[in-house]
């Protein structure tokens, strides 16, 4: 179990993607707080649920420090933090008001920026005992280009890949690696949100047709599962991934590898 002896912290942890990486720490021998607004969600077909429940909203800078201080006194230290809590608003910017604006970074970069600064002092305590301590932060692949009507999520985006850069500059030297983890396509209920939507999910098809739309633009010809992730999480919270940091990890089934009119 490359996580035996590890203490990891997953914000957004009873969501789709959250889920599925607390899932995996859990399996691979991690203790891990699964941090969330609510405890509701399920992990198996009996119901029973992986993680020991923290409620967070990541936009509160008494609950992150809440959170960190339940971490020090429950385990010690932290070895991992993951910041998968986010949002998504189906709006170009003329649509978009400044309350749906704000609130979007108030989770996607906020969030970040509150977890792991709180989460600091546990990071440094993990390194300093000879852990790879781990930050893994939750970018897409729309920080690098944009789909349609998602013009304050690609914005929010785009600032959580500069802020990972600069962190893993920042306390690399102290032992601290931060990385970023920016999805394509996952196959999780915010994805059926965006399909059911009336942003650039809509357009009057079915939904299935949207469906088989995302997945024949792709080279792979699906979309990804949130286990998906999860592997590539594990991966770099472990001390396999001793050497990566500072960068942005794409991971859409060649999705922005294309030239999309090649395919016409």
């Amino acid at each position: 179990m490359k996580l035996e002896g590890k203490t990891a912290l997953v914000t957004g942890g009873r969501g789709g993607i959250g889920r599925a990486i607390v899932r995996r720490f859990h399996d691979e021998g991690a203790r891990v707080f699964a941090a969330d607004l609510s405890p509701d969600g399920s992990f198996d077909d009996t119901g029973a649920e992986a993680g020991e429940f923290i409620t967070l909203d990541v936009t509160s800078e008494n609950d992150a420090i809440a959170a960190m201080a339940h971490v020090g006194e429950q385990a010690g230290q932290l070895d991992i933090l993951v910041n998968a809590a986010g949002i998504e608003i189906e709006k170009t910017i003329e649509d978009t008001t400044l309350e749906e604006w704000n609130q979007s970074f108030a989770v996607n970069v906020t969030g970040t920026f509150l977890t792991a600064k709180h989460a600091l002092p546990l990071l440094r305590r993990a390194a300093a005992a000879g852990s790879s301590a781990s930050i893994i932060n939750f970018g897409s692949y729309d920080g690098f280009i944009a789909d349609p009507g998602l013009a304050a999520y690609c914005a929010t985006k785009g600032a959580v890949h500069a802020l990972t850069r600069a962190m893993a500059c920042d306390h690399g030297p102290e032992g601290i690696r931060v990385n970023a983890i920016c999805p394509g396509y996952i196959d999780t209920p915010m994805l059926q949100s965006f399909f059911e939507g009336e942003g650039s999910g809509g357009g009057g098809g079915t939904i299935e047709t949207l469906q088989q739309a995302v997945r024949d633009v792709h080279p792979m010809r699906s979309y990804g599962t949130p286990e998906d992730i999860a592997n590539l999480v594990n991966w770099l919270a472990s001390d396999e991934a001793r050497y990566a940091s500072g960068q942005l990890w794409v991971l859409d089934g060649g999705l922005s590898a294309q030239v999309q009119q090649m395919r016409l």
